[in-house]
């Protein structure tokens, strides 16, 4: 007789299209690039975590949630140790028409829908239409949040395999509290300050400095979450040459002040 075969997680997610499907663990599924046919809801308790898509990586700071539309490929990064790690996987057809669940981005997790996300913790696998009160559940938080999210996260950094470049990304990344100027860098890589422009607008679509700017923003948000630093602290840390240059580049970009989303953002831990 024949061993049953042992699915891999990726196949237990796509074995019944139907099916809604819920993974609650203090360990990621740590997948490559992937994609499958069910739409992914994820939030994130503690830690630093990062989304990654062939293009972009987002930043998937606390009490905010990823939504992941069916088809696109993805793989998410655990930059420190978790929580709790919470997915729950929803076929296309069983919600409503919202062009909300066919574009991929990260939301702010209000109450209603974090208290929805965490009446699941005790369910795991496959749930079947024939488990009418959580299959419907589910169906019912989809919708909600289609309903509920209208303001994504706008912090999007985008990323490359181009060899030249992904060097100077790097040290972009390790040197974010030292001045980060375009002709220095181009030096310090054989470039013109001309050459490397063109290599950012053309590869990422962005300019020098605005990858610069996103990179320093991103960094401070880790910092406000997950550590006791001050403002200003964070402000040096991040390359800023002052408090209030930060706070309004901060502003700007996340439409918050960093005191305010520290304070609505933070994870509050025993």
């Amino acid at each position: 007789m024949l061993a049953a075969k042992t699915l891999s997680f990726l196949e237990k997610v796509n074995q019944y299209p139907k099916t809604t499907f819920v993974f609650h663990s203090k360990i990621e599924e740590r997948l490559l690039m992937h994609s499958h046919n069910k739409h992914q809801l994820t939030y994130v308790e503690g830690g630093a975590v990062y989304l990654k898509t062939k293009d972009n990586s987002y930043f998937l700071p606390a009490r905010h949630f990823v939504w992941i539309p069916a088809g696109m490929e993805h793989f998410i990064e655990l930059k420190t140790s978790i929580s709790m790690i919470r997915n729950i996987y929803i076929p296309p057809p069983i919600l409503n028409s919202n062009t909300f669940f066919s574009k991929m981005g990260i939301y702010p997790a209000p109450n209603l829908i974090l208290e929805m996300i965490l009446f699941t913790e005790n369910w795991s696998g496959n749930i079947f239409e024939k488990e009418k009160n959580k299959y419907q559940y589910i169906r019912t938080l989809g919708n909600v949040i289609g309903d509920m999210s209208k303001n994504p996260l706008p912090v999007v950094l985008p990323t490359t395999t181009n060899e030249r470049l992904s060097p100077i990304l790097a040290h972009i990344h390790q040197n974010l509290n030292q001045p980060l100027l375009l002709k220095n860098t181009a030096i310090l890589f054989g470039f013109s300050s001309r050459s490397l422009s063109r290599l950012f607008r053309t590869d990422l679509d962005i300019s020098f400095l605005q990858y610069v700017k996103l990179t320093r923003i991103i960094r401070s948000m880790e910092k406000l979450l997950q550590t006791e630093m001050s403002i200003s602290e964070i402000a040096y840390a991040s390359g800023y040459n002052s408090p209030a240059t930060f706070s309004n580049t901060f502003y700007n970009l996340v439409k918050t002040r960093p005191v305010d989303f520290r304070k609505a953002n933070r994870e509050i831990s025993g």
